[in-house]
């Protein structure tokens, strides 16, 4: 096993794959958390020991604390350390305010916003000891700017924002750094049934969307290379909210 280990959350595809594949090519072994996709989640623990690492697939609720505490406890005692943890699972449940319900909001907030509170108290206990660690929140640009019809993600992803803020004056002392990031349109499973596609390509300067390694890159750089970095949430949006 490295020296060195990372945990990402919702790691099985999308965004979170390509982070998780990212820190491996950086060296550290990684595990990955996953919701239900057992197949998807051993494809990637497969594509990340194939890099020289070790890699595990960990399936738990990242918004139920028992849970997380649970597994978080089993990751510490076979590993002994967790040197970069990425919040990355999240969900959609979008609806015009007016329209949405409250399981609608609950089912965001829970799991995009405690998630985080809840991955994340284990994993600084650790961190705190440790005496250094680096934690990056996937955010999201509609949690700084808004959007119709998200008034929950945005909410949730807001939030993170002002966690990530607060983390860091907190941790500092203890060499542990915290950031966020704030993707914009990018290419996955959540947005790949987003109508208007060319009306947004419009808007972005770089004329497409991104893509997951676009937002790995910007997750080593805060988690790795930065180390004089926290405390602050990089927009990777090809230039839309210019």
């Amino acid at each position: 096993m490295s020296e060195k280990l990372a945990l990402v959350t919702g790691g099985s595809r999308g965004i979170g794959k390509a982070c998780a594949l990212k820190l491996a090519q950086a060296g550290y072994d990684v595990v990955i958390n996953y919701a239900g996709n057992t197949e998807a989640a051993t494809k990637t623990v497969e594509e990340i020991k194939a890099l020289g690492v070790e890699a595990e697939a960990y399936r738990f609720d990242i918004s139920n604390q028992s849970e997380v505490d649970e597994n978080i406890a089993r990751i510490v005692e076979k590993y002994g350390r967790i040197d970069i943890l990425v919040n990355n699972a999240g969900i959609t449940r979008d609806d015009l305010f007016i329209r949405m319900d409250s399981e609608k909001w609950n089912a965001v907030i829970n799991t995009n916003l405690n998630s985080a509170f809840y991955v994340s108290k284990p994993v600084v206990k650790v961190m705190m000891k440790q005496r250094s660690g680096a934690i990056v929140n996937m955010a999201s640009i509609v949690g700084v700017y808004g959007n119709i019809g998200q008034a929950n993600y945005c909410a949730a992803k807001a939030g993170l924002i002002g966690f990530t803020k607060s983390l860091a004056k907190e941790l500092g002392s203890r060499n542990i750094r915290v950031n966020a990031i704030a993707p914009g349109f990018i290419e996955t499973d959540m947005t790949k049934d987003l109508g208007n596609t060319e009306e947004f390509l419009k808007l972005i300067p770089l004329k497409r969307m991104g893509k997951p390694e676009d937002i790995a890159a910007a997750v080593k750089f805060l988690a790795v290379d930065s180390t004089y970095v926290t405390g602050q949430v990089l927009e990777v949006d090809g230039g839309l909210v210019i």
